[in-house]
């Protein structure tokens, strides 16, 4: 993969085009609004454990609304669905503005939980709909571009978002995010291309969603190709790091907070959470093209691309926690593990577009997505619990990173076992 390459994607399908620029604006915004929201519940309440809980709301809603979400991307047009999501998630983050006390903290839970709804309609449709839009040639270098782009939008959005609520105010921040949703809409909207899997099927009725006669054949279709399997729990893998997005804000308030000119301690803390969220950014975006370049279409390439990621997953946090004595050094092992982690997502969103047929890939994201937001939820709830209890923060960066064990071994096993299959 070379830079001329992802600039004659750009520049020559029109369709990727619109689609790359409304993943630029929409997760923008997004993480412009993260980082407002969670400074304010650290403000409001001090604890690891409520910040746990707007990610277990930001989460686990995706894992109970993947089958239906599967099964309306596979019946119906994914750019249609895409654009509802978008409408639907600029309204309700524009009623967050209605948060403004202790008292009405819970109808931010309802609001998160609703737009992680939404964004659970739409991820499994960008992702499927790539083939539909570029030559098969070409789908490496959009995946690559597409989990590069999240990166630079993460560290963009997560290190301006600090000095975005500290200059503009939260309700800015939550109008621009909004904002953004329906400028991601429109640009969809202007997508001209054909979707066959949603050809020649009935029309899609609300007890359809009801009947797991369409779940069940996506999980025979699963059944049926072990290598596809193991390639859909991969993100279920490192979702296993998920800690970081309750443990990187704590970092960012206790240990690491950034103190520039006038900032009062809350700002320090705030822009320190921001620098860590940044550096993952950067991680991330540095990983996605290595893993492009290295990996390419090859499978025995992506195979081994996955499992270096989750190696350096594991030696980055184990090294947050022992070996990281100021904001510089931790912002640099956020970088190693986060280059892990975009190389694994890169090489694994590869193998399944080319191991998995169309009709069934909103199925298969939908249930790569549950899996993978079940993980993240499940070690967020943990790790803000034990930190409320006490125990470091440092301690829970090196139990992340000792837990990246499992997914290596796990990986390892099944690549050698599907060598020797075929």
């Amino acid at each position: 993969m070379t830079l001329s390459s992802y600039s004659r994607l750009l520049r020559g399908n029109r369709n990727f085009r619109f689609l790359w620029c409304a993943q630029i604006v929409s997760e923008l915004g997004d993480w412009f609004y993260s980082v407002a929201i969670i400074s304010f519940l650290l403000e409001l309440t001090g604890s690891a454990r409520m910040v746990a809980l707007v990610f277990l709301f930001q989460m686990l809603p995706q894992t109970l609304i993947a089958p239906a979400a599967g099964m309306i991307n596979d019946r119906l047009s994914r750019r249609h669905v895409m654009i509802a999501a978008d409408l639907a998630r600029a309204i309700i983050v524009l009623s967050m503005l209605l948060v403004r006390s202790r008292g009405t903290l819970w109808i931010l839970f309802v609001l998160l939980f609703l737009e992680t709804v939404c964004w659970g309609f739409f991820e499994p449709g960008r992702s499927a709909v790539i083939p539909n839009i570029v030559p098969a040639e070409d789908v490496p270098a959009a995946n690559a571009l597409s989990s590069t782009t999240w990166s630079v939008t993460f560290a963009l959005g997560a290190a301006l978002g600090g000095f975005a609520v500290v200059s503009l105010g939260r309700e800015a921040v939550f109008v621009l995010n909004s904002v953004s949703f329906v400028v991601s809409a429109w640009l969809l909207w202007r997508m001209r291309f054909t979707e066959p899997h949603a050809e020649n099927h009935p029309p899609l009725r609300a007890g359809d969603l009801l009947n797991f006669s369409g779940i069940a054949e996506g999980v025979r279709y699963l059944a049926r190709d072990r290598r596809l399997a193991a390639t859909v729990c991969v993100k279920g893998g490192i979702g296993l790091m998920g800690a970081n997005l309750v443990l990187l804000p704590v970092l960012g308030e206790r240990v690491f907070p950034l103190r520039l000119g006038t900032a009062t301690l809350q700002q320090a803390q705030t822009l320190g959470m921001s620098v860590l969220f940044g550096a993952r950014g950067i991680g991330a975006l540095l990983g996605a093209f290595a893993a492009a370049g290295f990996g390419k279409s090859d499978p025995h390439r992506l195979r081994w691309t996955i499992l270096s990621g989750f190696v350096l997953i594991g030696a980055g946090y184990v090294a947050l926690g022992t070996v990281a004595p100021s904001l510089a050094a931790a912002s640099l092992w956020l970088l190693v593990a986060h280059g892990g982690a975009s190389a694994c997502w890169v090489a694994s969103t590869t193998l399944l577009l080319q191991q998995s047929e169309d009709r069934f890939r909103g199925r298969i994201f939908s249930a790569e997505n549950a899996l993978l937001t079940l993980t993240v939820a499940a070690t967020n709830v943990i790790a803000g619990q034990v930190m409320d209890m006490g125990v470091s923060p440092r301690v829970v960066a090196v139990a992340t990173g000792l837990l990246m064990a499992i997914p290596a071994g796990w990986w390892l096993m099944a690549s050698v076992a599907n060598r020797s299959d075929s």
